[in-house]
């Protein structure tokens, strides 16, 4: 079904003659230069939509991704994106072992919830060995187990209005603190976890300690690291720059990264 949606890269490239063609600017080598071209990005814009509305419209909503067994586990877990937060903040948890480290549940919900990492483990849990697809290009193969995204939200008594899950993240990266985002479609999806362990063990700092975002029908850049906060929200148009997620925002990576 996947050949069926026209990929990103295709349309950049389709686009960038189009616009040649037209004399709207001259063809240029680079992508980022073609990008920066507003007719192209409305072109863009409007094929991530077509992009989107077709992957739900192709695929199963509640489909699973696929899950392995022990025997598959990759010998090395990579870390993507941040390895150890900067600021002393960070530090001063990890000293502690994270004993206080709260995760706020905000927005359209009935119940503000503030949760420690005691808090998380004590809820029913969720073990799952599924493969992490990297925008860059590598994958591996890991065993998750965190609590499922819907039982937070459902103890915060997420609201009809509620449409996008922000996820807010310990990591700063230049400027700006990390962030991203999902529908309620993926929030609610039984293999949307915060993990809290990988391979049987306490979650290393490089791969998000002490929690992270497992969001495993899309690609890795989605799977915030270092959570300190979800929020319920009916629009992502105040968030950010507005494109639902911190690479979004800078460097145009899609907002639905479906796989």
């Amino acid at each position: 079904m996947s050949d069926l949606i026209l990929p990103r890269r295709d349309l950049i490239l389709r686009a960038g003659g189009l616009v040649a063609a037209a004399g709207a600017l001259p063809l240029l080598s680079g992508c980022d230069a073609i990008n920066d071209a507003e007719p192209v990005r409305k072109i863009l814009s409007l094929g991530e939509e077509m992009h989107f509305a077709s992957q739900r419209a192709l695929t199963d909503r509640d489909a699973l991704a696929r899950e392995f067994t022990r025997a598959d586990l990759s010998p090395i877990f990579r870390s993507n994106g941040t390895r150890m937060p900067a600021g002393a903040g960070y530090a001063a948890h990890v000293a502690r072992g994270f004993a206080d480290w709260r995760l706020k549940v905000t927005g359209l919900v009935a119940r503000p919830l503030s949760l420690s990492m005691a808090d998380i483990r004590a809820m029913p849990q969720r073990t799952q060995i599924t493969r992490h697809d990297c925008v860059e290009g590598w994958s591996a193969i890991g065993e998750w187990t965190g609590v499922p995204l819907h039982r937070v939200l459902a103890a915060a008594g997420l609201r009809d209005g509620a449409r996008y899950i922000v996820f807010r993240c310990a990591d700063r990266i230049g400027d700006a603190d990390y962030y991203e985002s999902c529908d309620r479609v993926d929030a609610l999806h039984p293999q949307t976890i915060l993990a809290w362990a990988l391979n049987g063990k306490v979650l290393p700092i490089a791969n998000g300690a002490p929690l992270r975002l497992r969001i495993e029908r899309q690609l890795g850049y989605k799977h915030a690291k270092y959570l300190t906060a979800i929020e319920a929200v009916a629009s992502l148009d105040r968030i950010g720059a507005g494109k639902g997620g911190y690479w979004e925002d800078r460097v145009d990576y899609e907002w639905y990264a479906g796989i």
